[in-house]
């Protein structure tokens, strides 16, 4: 009997005993939770454009607006940093992720870095120029206004400026919009005012002077660039158009395909505008190639195109929008196509139309 007493005993302080525990255990997943809510939200905030898409390494998205800062997501819910939390600039032109894992930022007045710990911004290297290098592991990002671009060699940012061209005039005509490498070690740097190619010993420059434009209408104001896996140069310009380096020949690929009204027509004639904002390859921000080799173009006014080799298709991303232009073109890991919105909202193609993704 004894032993009975005992037993029901035993069982009754371990049932209670294991209570305390889940309810300890309980209270204490409240109080993450709570906190987690406080800090994040389940829809992307963003009101302003968005100009950079990026996913990491561990499948992470990370969203660059306009002058908000940048949101982390991590499938679930999004998180928001801005100048408060570190960040050296709100207006985020480019993210990219080292070796490390450690994310990039660069932003409209500097780079800053996450560690997943802290945002940290990082100074100029002696506020000067230094000399012309490069190597595999480097991380390339536009100089704010400086006619020049940041280089960060693993220890230092590094501030490199551009030999001036003859015709170069005063201002941010060379200030760096957009970077893409190529092949044969080439990195490319798209400014409003032309394109230079760096394969770690010597510049070439692609700008009106080596173009021979020379009509206002026709003046470079490069806003995009890519190197595709042909070796194509494809340059998206504000104005007109996109034009294509292959091998040692340049064409204005929207002229080509009928796209383009020159500047003085399309100041001109207000049916020019209208086909323009309506079907026009005039103003093109965004330049990707996807998996599958098709070039993908942001225009402006007109939305989006794609390019399979043949045929040039375009895509109103979504008709209920006041503006159609795409600002960055992401694929992620899983072969979805990505579009940043001037009005702030995420896009994905479902293979014929877009979805509102986030």
């Amino acid at each position: 009997m004894n032993r009975k007493i005992e037993l029901i005993y035993l069982i009754f302080i371990l049932t209670l005993n294991f209570s305390c525990v889940e309810k300890k255990s309980t209270g204490k997943e409240a109080n993450n939770l709570e906190l987690f809510v406080t800090s994040q939200t389940d829809t992307l905030k963003f009101t302003s454009r968005i100009r950079a898409i990026f996913q990491d390494s561990k499948g992470n998205y990370w969203f660059g607006s306009h002058n908000e800062g940048v949101s982390f997501y991590n499938g679930k819910s999004f998180e928001y940093f801005t100048t408060n939390e570190g960040l050296a600039d709100n207006q985020i032109r480019s993210i990219q992720e080292d070796e490390n894992g450690t994310i990039w930022f660069g932003t409209a007045n500097g780079v800053s870095s996450y560690d997943r710990i802290s945002i940290k911004t990082h100074p100029v290297n002696g506020n000067s120029e230094t000399e012309w290098a490069k190597t595999d592991n480097d991380q390339w990002f536009n100089a704010g206004t400086q006619q020049g671009v940041y280089r960060y060699d693993g220890q230092k940012l590094n501030y490199l400026a551009f030999p001036n061209p003859k015709v170069i005039s005063s201002g941010n005509l060379y200030a760096v919009t957009d970077i893409s490498k190529g092949k044969n070690n080439m990195l490319w740097l798209g400014t409003y005012a032309g394109v230079f190619g760096y394969n770690g010993s010597e510049l070439t420059t692609i700008n009106d002077e080596t173009l021979r434009l020379t009509k206002d209408s026709e003046k470079m104001h490069v806003r995009s660039i890519l190197e595709d896996s042909q070796g194509r140069l494809w340059i998206g310009n504000n104005g007109i158009g996109v034009m294509l380096k292959s091998g040692n020949s340049i064409i204005n690929f929207s002229k080509e395909q009928g796209l383009l009204i020159p500047m003085n027509e399309f100041e001109a004639n207000a049916l020019s505008k209208q086909f323009v904002k309506n079907t026009g390859l005039q103003a093109v921000f965004a330049i990707v190639e996807d998996s599958q080799g098709n070039i993908w173009f942001g225009d402006r006014d007109s939305g989006a195109w794609k390019y399979d080799g043949k045929t040039l298709t375009n895509y109103k991303i979504d008709p209920k929008l006041k503006s159609q232009m795409v600002y960055d073109i992401y694929e992620d890991q899983n072969k979805n196509l990505l579009f940043g919105m001037a009005e702030g909202g995420v896009y994905k193609f479902n293979g014929k139309t877009f979805d509102k993704w986030h």
